[in-house]
C-alpha cells in the first residue's frame, strides 16, 4: 500500500457506496456465502475427528460446493439435485456392472465392462440431446456418465466399489447440504423474483421507447440523438433477453414455495409474454428505422398527422405501463374490459389516417406516412396479443383483482 494512505473500513465502505451501480450488493453477498460454505466443508480436512471419518473423500464435499453453489437459489437446487441423482443412479448401475463383471471374470470381465460403458454412455448422451431433458436435467446426465464410468472402469474389487461409492456419496451429500442450507436460508436470491420483476420492467422500457420514437418522428432535431440511442438500447436489451428468461424460468421451477410464488406457478406464461415483448421491441426498432429513413414526408405533412397520432401514442404508452404494473403488483389487468376496447379504437383511428394505395404509388411522402402508420398498427396488434397474455397470466397465477376507481 502507498504511504500516507492507510486502509480503513469507512473508506472501503464509502468506496463501495460510490460504486454501488458497478458492484451489485447481491453479488457481494453471494461471494461471502460461497466463501463461508467453503470454510464449513474445509472443516472436514481441518478437524482431525472429521478427517478420520471421511479421509481424502472430503475433497468431494469441497468440489460439490465449488460446482453446485450458484447465484440463484433455484440454480443451486437444480444443480445439487441433478448431481445427487446422477451420482446415485450412475454409482448404483456402475456397482452392479462391476459386480457382474467380477463374477464372470476372465475375458468376460472386459466384455461386460466395455458393453456397459458403451450402452449407458450412448443412451445418456442421446438423452442429453432431447430438448426437454437438456433444459432441466443436462447436468444430471453428465454426472451420471462420469460416475458410471469412474465406478466401472476403476478396476477395484466389487466390495471396495461399494465402500468407495458410499463414502463419496456421503461427502457429496454434506457439500450439497451446506449449499442448500446457506443458499435458501441466508439472504436467498430467488430466480423467480428476478424473472417476475425483469419481465415487468420490460413493459416500462418499451413504453419509454415508443414514446421517444413518436417524439423523434415528429421532431427531427439533433437534440434527440442521445435519447434515440437510449431508446434503441432499451429495445435491444429486451430483444436479447430470451436465453436469460428461459434460464430464470427453469431455475424458478426448482425453487420451493416462497412469498407469492407457490408450487406449479405458471412460469411458462412468462416465457410466452417475453416472446411477444421481443416482437413488440422489433416493431419499435422498425418504427425507428422508418423515422430515420432518408425518404421522409414533408414537415407540413408530419404536422398534419401529429395531432391524430399523439392521443393513440399516449394511450399505447399508458397501456404498456399499466400491463407492466399489473404484473409487478400481481393485479389482474382486466384486458377485455379496460384495454382491448381502447386498442380497437386506436386501430380504427389509425386506419382512417391510412392513405389509399393509389396515393402511395404517386406520392413518396404519402408512401412514407403510410409505412409509418402501418407499422404503428402492427404495434397495436402486438400490444393487443400482449394484453391477452397478461390477462391469462393473472388468471392462471390467481392475481388479486384490482378495484376500479369510481
Amino acid at each position: 500500500m502507498m504511504k500516507g494512505k492507510g486502509f480503513s473500513f469507512p473508506s472501503l465502505f464509502s468506496f463501495l457506496k460510490e460504486n454501488k451501480c458497478k458492484y451489485d450488493r447481491r453479488k457481494i453477498i453471494h461471494s461471502i456465502k460461497v466463501g463461508f460454505s467453503l470454510v464449513l466443508v474445509s472443516l472436514l480436512y481441518l478437524l482431525d475427528p472429521l478427517f478420520k471419518q471421511v479421509g481424502e473423500n472430503a475433497m468431494w464435499a469441497i468440489m460439490t460446493v465449488v460446482v453446485v453453489f450458484e447465484f440463484f437459489a433455484g440454480a443451486t437446487l437444480s444443480k445439487g439435485i441433478n448431481r445427487g441423482v446422477g451420482t446415485v443412479i450412475g454409482g448404483g448401475l456402475g456397482c452392479l456392472a462391476a459386480i457382474l463383471a467380477d463374477e464372470i471374470g476372465g475375458i468376460g470381465n472386459t466384455i461386460v465392462v466395455g458393453s456397459s460403458v458403451f450402452i449407458f454412455g450412448a443412451a445418456a448422451t442421446y438423452a442429453r440431446l432431447v430438448p426437454k431433458i437438456k433444459r432441466r436435467y443436462d447436468y444430471g446426465a453428465l454426472v451420471f456418465i462420469l460416475t458410471f464410468n469412474l465406478v466401472v472402469v476403476s478396476g477395484v474389487r466389487a466390495e471396495k466399489v461399494m465402500d468407495l461409492a458410499r463414502e463419496r456419496l456421503s461427502t457429496i451429500g454434506m457439500g450439497f447440504g451446506v449449499c442448500i442450507f446457506i443458499s435458501l436460508l441466508v439472504f436467498p436470491t430467488w430466480a423467480s423474483d428476478e424473472l417476475h420483476y425483469s419481465t415487468a420492467s420490460k413493459f416500462d422500457k418499451l413504453a419509454y421507447s415508443i414514446e421517444g420514437c413518436l417524439e423523434e418522428y415528429f421532431k427531427m432535431t439533433s437534440e434527440k440523438e442521445n435519447k434515440t440511442s437510449a431508446n434503441v438500447e432499451a429495445c435491444k436489451s429486451v430483444l436479447h433477453s430470451k436465453s436469460n428468461d428461459e434460464s430464470l424460468a427453469n431455475f424458478a421451477k426448482w425453487e420451493p414455495w416462497h412469498g407469492k410464488f407457490g408450487f406449479a406457478y405458471p412460469w411458462e406464461k412468462y416465457i410466452e409474454i417475453g416472446e411477444i415483448l421481443r416482437e413488440v421491441a422489433a416493431t419499435i426498432i422498425a418504427l425507428k428505422g422508418c423515422a430515420q429513413s432518408p425518404k421522409q414526408p414533408s414537415p407540413m405533412q408530419r404536422q398534419e398527422i401529429k395531432e391524430p397520432c399523439e392521443i393513440p401514442g399516449l394511450s399505447l404508452v399508458w397501456i404498456l405501463r399499466e400491463l407492466g404494473e399489473s404484473i409487478e403488483k400481481m393485479n389482474k389487468c382486466r384486458a377485455k374490459i379496460l384495454i382491448i376496447p381502447k386498442l380497437q379504437l386506436i386501430k380504427l383511428q389509425l386506419s382512417l389516417m391510412q392513405p389509399s394505395f393509389k396515393i402511395q404509388v404517386e406520392n413518396d411522402d404519402s408512401l412514407a406516412i403510410s409505412s409509418f402508420i402501418f407499422l404503428l398498427m402492427e404495434f397495436v396488434e402486438k400490444v393487443e396479443i400482449l394484453a391477452k397474455k397478461v390477462e391469462e397470466l393473472g388468471e392462471f397465477a390467481n392475481f388479486e383483482t384490482k378495484k376500479l376507481d369510481v
